[in-house]
């Protein structure tokens, strides 16, 4: 394999596991900063609990942190190095 290719199949690896997660902490965090209640289940018993906003807001900015790890893994992975200019040597 190339390395573009592994470069390629990282990116979309990171996408797709970092995207899942993401959004899943994105809307977990959005619903816990508001101050939604969300239903408990113990031992049979369910009661609705409110969570500290800090704990939604601190899962809002994972979710930023989360979305930006694919972005680099793309940059880095698939930019051109300054100084792997390809040179044609006619023989």
């Amino acid at each position: 394999m190339q390395n573009r290719t592994i470069g390629i199949i990282a990116t979309v690896v990171t996408a797709l596991a970092c995207g899942c997660a993401s959004l899943f902490s994105c809307i977990w965090g959005f619903l816990i900063a508001r101050g939604t209640p969300i239903d408990v289940t113990s031992n049979g018993t369910t009661t609705p609990q409110t969570f500290p906003p800090a704990i939604g807001f601190s899962l809002l900015c994972a979710s930023l942190v989360l979305i930006l790890i694919p972005v680099a893994v793309g940059f880095f992975t698939l930019r051109k190095k300054p100084g792997s200019a390809e040179v044609n040597i006619p023989s």
